[in-house]
């Protein structure tokens, strides 16, 4: 039987930690939020694993070492509003609320959707919103926000998720070609000025319509 809380200290420690994640409060809201109760039924067993489970429309949670270095990049911090591109099981989204005053998560499929407030509901998550929709091509919002975090990968980072981020805010994103991702932090210096720096480098599936573009060969 599984030894719930032993688990998810030795994720955060053996897993986590040794992976340059250093931020204590990145790892308290690790071991404070239950990932197992976000992960779909068939796969709890595998909760804290290094593994990318799968929750649906061949889309994955991501592994605890990629969300964790997430947190720690993005560093949301109380007063500040967060935009989620990418939903997913939600468990990113409470790690993110749990740091912010607000987060904003939007996702493409309404069955994850119903599934990520369940789960959030459930944790006593209180601010977060959860809405429908396809951020790489239609979805909109009126306002700005301290920090964008993007759950998937993008071939090119879409110039409308910039638009997103405040000036003095910050952007994380998965970029590039498979499977030599390049996770990283873009900060919006001004209106019209950028600064940005490589993280690390991973794989994880594209966001859809932000795939590369199709190679043609003859």
């Amino acid at each position: 039987m599984l030894n719930t809380e032993l688990a998810r200290q030795n994720m955060v420690e053996n897993q986590v930690r040794p992976s340059e994640v250093l931020d204590m409060r990145v790892l308290d809201t690790l071991r404070r939020v239950r990932r197992e109760e976000f992960v779909p039924p068939q796969h709890r067993s595998l909760a804290f694993a290094d593994l990318a489970l799968p929750i649906g429309h061949g889309e994955t949670m991501l592994k605890p070492i990629v969300e964790g270095r997430i947190l720690q990049a993005i560093a949301p911090e109380a007063g500040e509003r967060v935009l989620e591109i990418g939903t997913g099981s939600g468990f990113l989204t409470a790690c993110l609320a749990l740091l912010a005053d607000l987060v904003i998560s939007v996702e493409r499929h309404p069955d994850l959707v119903e599934r990520a407030r369940a789960h959030l509901a459930a944790a006593q998550v209180r601010n977060a919103r959860l809405e429908i929709g396809d951020a790489v091509r239609d979805f909109t919002t009126g306002e700005q926000f301290d920090a964008v975090v993007v759950g998937g990968a993008v071939h090119s980072l879409p110039e409308r998720f910039r638009s997103w981020v405040k000036p003095g805010g910050r952007l994380f994103a998965i970029v590039g070609d498979s499977p030599a991702m390049q996770a990283t932090l873009f900060r919006r210096l001004d209106e019209t000025h950028w600064q940005q720096e490589v993280l690390f480098e991973t794989d994880v599936p594209y966001l859809k319509n932000a795939e590369p573009p199709r190679r043609f060969v003859l």
